[in-house]
């Protein structure tokens, strides 16, 4: 299985996804809780656009 590296965009997209998890479960900023447990499923999107962006070519 050959990897490749995520591009900037697909890197800063996941790197905002998992500040705002971590800042979402630590409760620096009020944000409104639309899911229940809604920073866990922010940090496995983020990390399964990350996985995504290894795993295609060009991505």
């Amino acid at each position: 299985m050959r990897l490749n590296p995520p591009t900037i965009v697909i890197f800063l997209i996941s790197f905002v996804l998992a500040t705002l998890a971590l800042i979402t479960k630590l409760g620096f900023i009020p944000v409104p809780r639309y899911l229940p447990h809604q920073e866990f499923w922010l940090s496995i999107t983020a990390y399964l656009t990350l996985m995504i962006g290894n795993l295609v070519r060009g991505l």
